[in-house]
């Protein structure tokens, strides 16, 4: 069987790689766990990885913050030789943090296969790293593990060929599924003196929210507004601590420590509204039926607008607090998209493991046409 190195490198990418893991190795691979330490902060790492019951990783590349540029780059020199010395079939990498755009531009230079988890998810806003990072991925992978349909016809229009895309359904929702039962058992609830139903969960963490002073004061605003009809709870992100604690949080916000995986969860399952600017939460609420409210003027994810609970309010105060009113008057219905049923991983699996695939990489002389590389089976 092969053996497949599955990279993860910070928090959005746990909950993606676990259940591709744990697939991976029911059908006989051996999985080598590559963590590039993106994310160092305990109540970004450590907890999540109890949580979710991951192994230590195998390798930890301990790269830690920087700019884009840094982080990268210190990514692609330490896994580098790790690749060369461990000699996998396959590399896995998931999301679009930078962690895997470097871990991919390294395994594309070097031969082994390489697979995307979350393939084909386009915001089509170019100031996001995130949408940088996820269209450059897909362009050097060999397999495009699309979560939906929307990300099928993404992947299509940009001329990847048939043989490459495969729709899977989201790995997010396995990894909930099979804990929501643990979740629900949290006493988070009774920690922060909460009652289902009645209150709103907030997040922020995207740069183009928090490190602007003017941006996160305008959001501040109407999530004091919106305050006044539900309380809202905001587990602080670290990156957005310090502006928070700067500029204050309004009357009726409830500011707590980072949740871990459980914890986050059962609050986002007892919430009466979520309002967020995280790609995973979108997903998550969706899959739970939990009203979403998305503090961005796009998304990567339309299928959770289109067949989820998730409404776009942009940044806009008043167009923010205005929508958080309809969808309290008025929540929307709950549906969960085809595929999100918790087999995702199963699917992955078997596309990986069924050996020979077709390479991606453009050909010297743009031929079209697979380059046969058969896995030991």
């Amino acid at each position: 069987m092969p053996r497949i190195v599955c990279v993860a490198g910070a928090r959005p990418n746990y909950m993606k790689i676990k259940p591709v893991m744990d697939a991976l190795e029911r059908r006989g691979a051996e999985v080598l766990l590559v963590h590039t330490g993106q994310h160092y902060d305990p109540a970004m790492n450590d907890v999540f990885f109890a949580d979710l019951g991951i192994r230590p990783p195998d390798r930890f590349l301990g790269v830690g913050s920087g700019s884009h540029a840094e982080q990268t780059g210190r990514v692609m020199t330490a896994f580098e030789p790790l690749l060369v010395e461990v000699a996998p079939d396959i590399v896995v990498v998931v999301g679009d943090i930078n962690s895997t755009l470097a871990c991919a531009l390294v395994t594309a230079k070097a031969g082994p296969l390489l697979a995307h988890v979350e393939s084909g998810l386009r915001s089509r806003d170019w100031s996001m790293p995130e949408e940088v990072n996820r269209v450059a991925t897909d362009r050097v992978s060999d397999y495009l593990l699309a979560p939906s349909p929307d990300a099928v016809e993404n992947l299509r229009a940009e001329g990847y060929r048939e043989d490459q895309i495969h729709l899977v359904g989201n790995v997010m929702i396995d990894t909930l599924l099979v804990n929501l039962d643990r979740a629900r058992a949290s006493d988070v609830l009774d920690r922060y003196g909460l009652t289902r139903g009645e209150f709103g969960l907030v997040t922020l963490h995207r740069p183009a929210n928090v490190d602007d002073p003017e941006i996160l004061a305008g959001l501040l605003k109407a999530l004091g507004e919106i305050a006044g009809r539900c309380p809202l709870v905001l587990p602080v992100h670290p990156r957005a601590a310090g502006k928070l604690a700067e500029l204050g949080a309004p009357g009726g916000i409830q500011l707590v420590p980072p949740a871990g995986y459980l914890d986050f969860i059962a609050l986002q399952d007892a919430a009466r509204v979520v309002l967020t600017d995280s790609g995973g939460v979108q997903e998550e609420t969706t899959a739970l039926g939990v009203p979403c409210v998305t503090l961005r003027d796009n998304t990567e994810r339309p299928i959770t607008v289109e067949q989820g609970t998730n409404v776009l309010a942009g940044r806009d105060p008043d167009r923010i607090v205005a929508t958080v009113h309809q969808v309290l008057d008025a929540p929307p219905a709950p549906r969960r998209p085809e595929l999100w049923d918790g087999r995702a991983s199963e699917r992955i699996a078997e596309v990986l493991l069924k050996g020979g695939t077709s390479s991606t990489r453009p050909r010297p002389t743009d031929q079209p046409g697979p380059t046969d590389r058969t896995l030991p089976i």
